[in-house]
């Protein structure tokens, strides 16, 4: 539909209403589907459980050619596009998992045209086979997703390096295009401060994008922060809250998949009925531990972030962070699928007593991933050396390992530009300071430690501040206080 018409609201809600059984959108659901479908470039920070897929979906469905998007975790490609099928809609997906029969099958589609929505990784989207097929000039690209954006900002200069290279994905499918082709892009995501946006928009490389932002605020939504002081009182204080709480729905996150699995263990040694999540999982595991919890088989998963993303539980009563997370915009992801129903929810984290000198488990975790974000710095800055000033990102990875992460972490230091996806130019005067990524951890712990409204923080933090403004929300822990 890049040279056809943009068809008529009437349609576009009628459409809407024949597939989702909804009156009519949310706010700003309606405009951020009138950008897409006219080719528009968008960023979109809406609250968990806002209703964003639907934002994309639609304008897809109503276009005739193929819109990509590009989505961290294979659990929520896996729950977006089951939906979308069950809708007897024209969906697919292709990940490291699939066999080779599906794998072949998807892409034959792709070949064929007969898909409108494509999920992907970052690392699929770029691997030969698919790219191959994206760029044949008959196939009609309508739009790029970014789904769940903060992704970019949290991982993409860690360990999906792949992810830095997304800004160079649009020019160069263009080239491959007839002439007047467009290809919206867009981002979607639940949190992002004013730092991580601006990541996100130059990254992607944005052209006058419209911006939607809601702020997280959710007044039936109770944060708690309680301090622990030992690894034991820890549990306790986890084992005190379920039986509190037995006959409600919730979450228990942790940060690592080895916790996860040990602590369901412990948990059902106590006798609950429990399972592990991570992103480690066969995906029939992930599926079945996801409808045991829907269906309220489960009351409880723990889990890592993997869970969460693109599930929809309106009665979640509670989450708990066991451990809490590096940044606050994984906390407030995470907490965000509690309360959906707009009842009220209690979100509760653990975290060490400040001196972590009987439980230094949360600093030890903390100085972990910083000391391993440094040294992945100074490797990258110590790799320019002997990097090719010009090169091709295949061939350099074979030569020197690690090269593919220190190519990310040079583009987030402004020493690196990608000239297409595949293909590098270092800048070494590059004046460019690289964003300090200590600024967003330092933030999650003001956030534990502060003795004001959590909302009122949380509503600053991500540069809503007019509402932030005097505001004492009166159900967080401290204004009970």
């Amino acid at each position: 539909m890049n040279q056809a018409q943009i068809p008529s609201w009437q349609k576009v809600r009628a459409t809407f209403q024949q597939i989702w059984g909804y009156e009519d959108f949310r706010s700003p659901q309606g405009e951020i589907v009138q950008s897409l479908l006219a080719k528009k470039d968008a960023l979109i920070i809406m609250p968990t459980g806002g209703g964003k897929s639907i934002c994309f979906q639609l304008p897809a469905l109503l276009q005739t050619g193929l819109t990509l998007v590009v989505s961290p975790l294979v659990a929520l490609m896996e729950n977006q596009v089951q939906e979308l099928k069950e809708r007897k809609l024209s969906a697919a997906l292709i990940h490291s998992q699939l066999s080779v029969s599906q794998r072949r099958q998807t892409l034959q589609a792709l070949e064929r045209q007969q898909l409108r929505l494509l999920y992907l990784s970052p690392e699929t989207l770029l691997s030969p086979p698919v790219w191959e097929r994206l760029s044949h000039p008959q196939l009609e690209i309508n739009g790029l997703i970014l789904d769940e954006a903060h992704c970019l900002v949290q991982w993409g200069d860690t360990f999906r390096p792949a992810y830095r290279r997304l800004g160079a994905v649009r020019p160069a499918l263009l080239k491959t295009k007839r002439r007047g082709t467009k290809i919206a892009l867009a981002a979607f995501t639940a949190t992002a401060d004013p730092l991580a946006q601006t990541v996100i928009l130059e990254t992607l490389r944005l052209q006058q994008p419209a911006i939607f932002k809601l702020n997280p605020y959710r007044n039936n939504l109770n944060p708690n922060v309680r301090i622990i002081w030992t690894p034991q009182g820890r549990q306790q204080q986890l084992l005190k809250f379920i039986h509190k709480n037995q006959y409600s729905s919730g979450l228990v996150y942790v940060r690592t998949r080895k916790d996860s699995e040990n602590l369901a263990a412990w948990l059902a040694q106590k006798g609950h009925k429990t399972a592990s999540y991570h992103g480690g999982l066969a995906a029939e595991v992930r599926r079945e531990i996801e409808t045991n919890w829907l269906n309220g088989k489960i009351l409880f998963v723990v889990c890592t972030s993997a869970f969460g993303m693109g599930i929809n539980k309106p009665d979640v009563r509670w989450v708990i962070h066991f451990q809490a997370p590096l940044l606050l915009s994984e906390y407030v992801q995470e907490i965000g699928r509690a309360g959906r129903d707009g009842k009220s929810a209690q979100a509760l984290t653990l975290i060490s007593e400040p001196t972590g000198f009987l439980n230094p488990e949360d600093k030890q975790r903390q100085k972990f991933f910083e000391e391993k974000l440094r040294e992945q710095q100074l490797k990258a800055t110590q790799l320019i050396k002997k990097l090719p000033p010009v090169g091709e990102v295949e061939a350099v990875g074979q030569k020197i390992p690690d090269a593919a992460l220190a190519l990310s972490l040079l583009h987030s230091m402004g020493k690196l530009k990608w000239i297409d996806p595949f293909n590098y130019i270092i800048q070494k005067n590059s004046q460019k300071k690289s964003n300090q990524r200590s600024h967003p951890r330092n933030q999650m712990r003001e956030y534990l430690t502060t003795k004001k409204c959590r909302w009122q923080f949380l509503l600053n933090a991500f540069g809503f501040e007019k509402e932030a403004a005097n505001l004492s929300c009166g159900h967080c822990d401290n204004c009970r206080k």
